[in-house]
């Protein structure tokens, strides 16, 4: 299925009233349902392609999904937060682990998961046992005086991250 309102945009990102257009024509196309509510831009969300609020049913957008350099993802994140939206407002099971939520997603052919953008990465910190050379990588530091290594029990040894010395 083609959307060809994804390619006819000459800005860098979408607005949200053609967001809402966008939803609402393919929730119309893939559901066969009309999307009711609002489909909003958050631009606090980072490691998420979209979410969909329980309480007043409205739809948020990752505004990194939204610039023309990614406007490829777009249809399957819709289709994702479509398929929470219909199943909750016909009292089916909408959470990801539900049976009902990964039969309509792959019917309808939605993503699974929000794609890794290149702006999306965390920096990540570098350990490296001092005694059997096991690397460990962390998204957090780690206190190299009170953990060690799984492997053997030796000392941890910051190899890189922000602050590594």
């Amino acid at each position: 299925m083609a959307f060809p309102a994804l390619t006819s945009y000459n800005n860098t990102m979408i607005s949200e009233q053609e967001l809402q257009q966008l939803v609402e024509s393919i929730s119309l196309e893939s559901f066969s349902r009309p999307f009711l509510h609002q489909a909003k831009i958050n631009r606090r969300l980072k490691t998420t392609g979209g979410r969909y609020q329980l309480s007043d049913h409205h739809l948020e957008f990752n505004p990194l999904f939204l610039k023309e350099e990614n406007l490829h993802y777009l249809p399957g994140i819709i289709k994702h937060e479509l398929v929470h939206y219909h199943l909750h407002l016909a009292g089916l099971g909408y959470q990801h682990k539900d049976r009902d939520f990964k039969l309509l997603l792959q019917k309808v052919g939605g993503s699974r998961y929000a794609p890794r953008l290149e702006g999306n990465k965390r920096s990540r910190w570098h350990y490296r046992c001092r005694q059997c050379g096991q690397d460990y990588w962390r998204q957090r530091q780690v206190n190299v005086k009170k953990y060690f290594c799984g492997r053997c029990r030796g000392k941890l040894k910051k190899i890189a991250g922000p602050l590594a010395k």
